[in-house]
């Protein structure tokens, strides 16, 4: 994996890829409204037959809402294509915690995910194995409490959580706290750490979504807007990515990183990833 010169743009890839991973909030869409050139690319890659996979950190939607989100946005998708924390976290708890009674502090979505792989919740923080910690926008005291409890009162529970985002980001420069937020408040108050999560840069994330293409990391790569997340998790993995400045991250924050933690190329915008595909 080549490295970015501090302060400089890296080109984008001179040749193209089998595979490419998307990241959506800020790199493909912000909102409601697709990013510039985010169509033509990802049609383009799909007319030449690459192919492509959207990761996203964010729990509050199931694949089907994502997929939804996309057609109407005019880039039609199907659901095994998308790939998020209420998909890894079911994974995780039916490989990790196989039988255990979970509280889920989460929204809906990921409720119903659970469930619906026949995993028992409960609000019962006596018979909690484990409690998630999730962005959630209903997080309230009640909530805490009964993690508090069964983190620390009846010291029977393990904590995980589906993402470390600080925020979420929203149109117009915008944001709204994420699950790092609920995971710092219960941290906090029982001194219990998060034990795993399965978002991105974790390699779960990656290792799912690379079994969903049946590619080698080698052929793929990792596009997003966030250093810590996207690229961190490329990063990880030794496998490409390109930063696009449409989000979260500047090119000069790619630049205070170690040269083996930086994007392979950093980029204005995304439609610089066809220029391989039309040479």
């Amino acid at each position: 994996m080549t490295s970015t010169a501090p302060g400089r743009l890296a080109p984008a890839p001179l040749r193209s890829y089998a595979g490419y991973l998307f990241d959506l909030d800020g790199t493909i869409y912000l909102g409601d409204s697709l990013l510039p050139g985010a169509h033509e690319l990802v049609t383009g890659l799909r007319r030449s037959g690459r192919e492509t996979l959207f990761l996203s950190n964010n729990p509050t939607r199931d694949p089907q809402m994502y997929a939804d989100k996309l057609t109407r946005l005019g880039l039609p998708t199907p659901l095994d294509r998308i790939v998020n924390p209420v998909v890894t976290m079911v994974a995780w708890l039916l490989a990790e915690a196989p039988g255990a009674t979970v509280f889920v502090i989460g929204e809906e979505p990921l409720i119903r995910a659970i469930r619906a792989a026949g995993i028992r919740t409960t609000e019962d923080p006596r018979e909690t194995d484990i409690v998630i910690a999730s962005y959630d926008r209903s997080f309230d005291y009640r909530k805490l409490q009964i993690a508090f409890d069964a983190l620390w009162q009846y010291r029977r529970a393990r904590l995980v959580a589906t993402n470390p985002d600080a925020y979420c980001p929203m149109p117009e420069g915008r944001g709204e706290p994420d699950a790092a937020a609920v995971i710092a408040a219960i941290e906090a108050s029982t001194g219990v750490r998060c034990e795993a999560n399965v978002g991105k840069p974790a390699p779960l994330m990656l290792r799912t979504a690379l079994d969903v293409l049946g590619l080698p990391g080698a052929e793929c790569l990792m596009v997003g807007d966030r250093l810590h997340t996207d690229i961190a998790m490329a990063a990880d993995a030794g496998i490409d990515s390109a930063l696009v400045l449409t989000g979260e991250s500047t090119e000069e924050m790619a630049a205070q990183l170690p040269p083996e933690r930086r994007p392979t190329f950093i980029l204005p915008r995304i439609d610089a990833l066809l220029q391989p595909l039309e040479d």
